[in-house]
């Protein structure tokens, strides 16, 4: 199936130099002068390897169908996670490079859309955002909450993020599953 080049998302698959692979980052580039473009930084399906792709926004790419499988997550494993597909509660194996960095945010019992193609996992799909608690944080400095500066926090699962300066330690915050930035304050 044919797709604008600007339409690609982290988690699509796409055939590219006769080898399909899973769309990782994408960013589009408006240079001042020429025309707008994308950089897409992908993985080949089958080795592993990763790469960068660069297109015209009204290129076409072909995108590869997969079959989703609704699943919910259950543990990790050393590097693979162990996922149970919803329908026929069958435990699926997935290494975590599939999912990649998003593969951090996982927590027990979160459903997880896994794209499989002929039977085995390519990328996986986690919730927009997540919420987790801040374990460590630096203290606010008077006057600092004026400006638009963020400072480093690290959450629940070791994972730094950087947060605004009135954010402390053990305050829950909203995630950004797809970047791993910081969105709000979770509302408890």
């Amino acid at each position: 199936m044919k797709m604008n080049a600007n339409l690609m998302r982290p988690g699509n698959v796409i055939e590219h130099d006769g080898r399909l692979w899973t769309v990782l980052k994408t960013q589009i580039v408006q240079p001042g002068k020429g025309g707008a473009f994308i950089t897409v930084e992908i993985r080949d399906v089958r080795t592993g390897t990763k790469s960068n792709g660069r297109w015209r926004t009204a290129d076409t790419v072909e995108k590869v169908q997969v079959d989703e499988v609704e699943t919910t997550f259950l543990f990790k494993d050393g590097e693979n996670l162990t996922f149970m597909n919803t329908e026929n509660y069958e435990q699926l194996v997935v290494p975590a490079e599939v999912l990649g960095e998003p593969a951090q945010f996982l927590q027990e019992g979160m459903p997880v859309t896994v794209e499989m193609i002929e039977g085995s996992p390519v990328s996986a799909t986690l919730p927009q955002t997540v919420t987790m608690m801040i374990t460590e944080a630096d203290p606010v400095v008077k006057g600092q909450t004026a400006s638009s500066s963020y400072k480093p926090a690290i959450l629940e699962n070791g994972t730094r993020v950087m947060v605004p300066p009135h954010v402390g330690s053990g305050t829950r915050i909203v995630i950004n599953t797809a970047d791993g930035t910081y969105m709000e304050r979770a509302k408890d």
